[in-house]
């Protein structure tokens, strides 16, 4: 099955290695062998203030079934990032989490592994704190081999859910 999945990740810090996650799917002979879509176009977002970017993220997440949180360095303490993947469980979105900072950036250089942002995120059960990490599995693009296994752990995140 073929899902739209949004991207969620440090837009500054990150884009080039999210963009070679979100365009893996291109040397695939079609999306449905990939697995996803993605339904983001992040490119066309304007820094006009909050209300105008809760907007574009709300907009990106409709007709989505999947999030997928790409985790660089810096990215457990984006403001922006803590929204989506709020929006994301509110819309009963699967969750799932890949590490990229051992894919290269332009100058080819990695990057250091940052905190998991499920660790900051838990609902209550039975008078516990139940955290995302404990609910949403998280991988390595690289060690888990992403190009290959992506369109299984996006399957994997919406059933978790009852997608």
């Amino acid at each position: 099955m073929v899902r739209n999945v949004f991207f969620s990740f440090h837009f500054t810090r990150d884009n080039w290695r999210a963009n070679q996650v979100r365009n893996h799917w291109v040397t695939k002979p079609n999306a449905a062998s990939a697995g996803y879509i993605d339904k983001a176009e992040f490119e066309k977002i304007k820094r006009r203030g909050d209300a105008a970017i809760k907007n574009w993220i709300d907009d990106q997440l409709k007709g989505t079934s999947v999030t997928a949180v790409l985790i660089g360095t810096e990215t457990s303490k984006r403001q922006w990032v803590d929204y989506e993947i709020e929006q994301s469980y509110r819309k009963k979105n699967g969750l799932l989490g890949v590490y990229i900072h051992n894919l290269k950036d332009s100058e080819g250089k990695g990057d250091n592994k940052g905190s998991n942002p499920f660790d900051q995120w838990h609902i209550p059960q039975n008078g516990e704190k139940i955290y995302f990490s404990d609910l949403y599995s998280t991988y390595d693009w690289v060690s888990d081999n992403g190009y290959e296994n992506f369109g299984k752990w996006v399957e994997k995140a919406a059933a978790d859910r009852g997608r």
